[in-house]
């Protein structure tokens, strides 16, 4: 993480959230079959989704902390989050982001003025901007507790979140999410093994803190990247590339609006499986665009794949072990 200064202003790491990566909404019609489900798997093949998600804008709060997909909404991770021992309240789970952020209304209910504390570069995947941030002295939820903290103050589109929860601390933890039970726990990690009707997807986690992993897409190798904090799958352009032999119908044209509400344009397609472990989702769409969030990242030469919410939501269950850097799933059955 790097910081720039200068004499009237310092400028701490930039927060590299995808929480409010939304793409523009699409009507859906009633009659779709519903493919929030995972089909059971048949001896050893994995269960795949066969039906095709609408890109869905989530607009309304929720008063669940796990929210599954369906075919009517994108799923949510919240955490319920204490900050200066009050709240809780509700931060979007954001395994993109390497630093967390709230809203400006938890920092009216903190009392904490917003011209305190030195202002900081917020990059999100569409661009960046200037926004002002908080001192708090301590973020806590489940055994994660950060004293101090700067927060910065993020735009009030997450879906009825009040903020996003980043991945700062996070080195030693397990992150438990049940989507079945509306559960979420943020523990210590004892270094426990998957159980057996779990499937572990080992992760390397880069220095900006993403959990990445070996993917396939119709047999295409790329680059897949966890993000709990995107509603939406996008691809790189070198992925859109590797992948035009494999377009199946008509591009959709698609807006995608970051966390510092710019916008930018990308095309959207019906994409062949994709694949990790013995993990495999049908009938997905990937988003393909020429997203800034790439170049910051250096990931623009090969296919890179930012797996969203339109695909964690269908999942039963998702562990998180920092320690063990390893996705461990269980899929949904029926």
């Amino acid at each position: 993480m790097t910081a720039t200064r200068s004499r009237r202003r310092r400028y701490i790491a930039p927060l590299i959230a995808l929480g409010a990566v939304l793409l523009a909404a699409h009507s859906s019609r009633s009659d779709e079959p519903d493919p929030s489900a995972l089909a059971p798997p048949l001896s050893s093949a994995a269960p795949s989704v066969s039906d095709e998600l609408p890109q869905v804008q989530v607009t309304a709060a929720e008063p669940r902390y796990v929210a599954p997909t369906r075919r009517d909404r994108i799923g949510r991770i919240w955490a319920p989050v204490l900050i200066n021992d009050q709240g809780p309240f509700r931060l979007v789970l954001d395994t993109g982001a390497s630093h967390s952020g709230v809203i400006a209304r938890v920092a009216e209910a903190l009392r904490i003025p917003l011209d305190q504390s030195p202002p900081v570069i917020l990059r999100g995947v569409t661009g960046s901007a200037e926004v002002p941030t908080i001192r708090v002295d301590s973020l806590t939820v489940g055994d994660l507790t950060l004293r101090p903290v700067i927060l910065p103050i993020v735009t009030d589109a997450l879906g009825g979140a009040e903020g996003v929860l980043g991945t700062e601390g996070l080195d030693d933890k397990r992150i438990y999410i049940d989507f079945r039970h509306d559960l979420i726990r943020i523990t210590r990690s004892h270094g426990e093994r998957a159980a057996g009707d779990f499937v572990t997807i080992p992760v390397l986690r880069s220095k900006l803190g993403l959990l990445m992993f070996k993917a396939s897409v119709g047999g295409v190798p790329v680059k897949a990247i966890f993000d709990t904090g995107g509603q939406a799958t996008i691809g790189n352009l070198a992925m859109r590339n590797a992948m035009r032999r494999h377009e199946r119908g008509l591009a959709q044209p698609e807006r995608v609006i970051g966390v510092t509400t710019d916008e930018q344009t990308g095309e959207s397609y019906a994409t062949p499986p994709i694949e990790f472990g013995s993990v495999r989702i049908e009938g997905a769409r990937v988003t393909y665009g020429e997203m800034r969030i790439f170049g910051h990242w250096n990931l623009t030469e090969e296919p890179v794949l930012l797996i969203g919410m339109d695909a964690i939501g269908m999942l039963d269950t998702v562990i998180i072990d920092y320690r063990r850097h390893e996705l461990q799933i269980r899929m949904r059955s029926g």
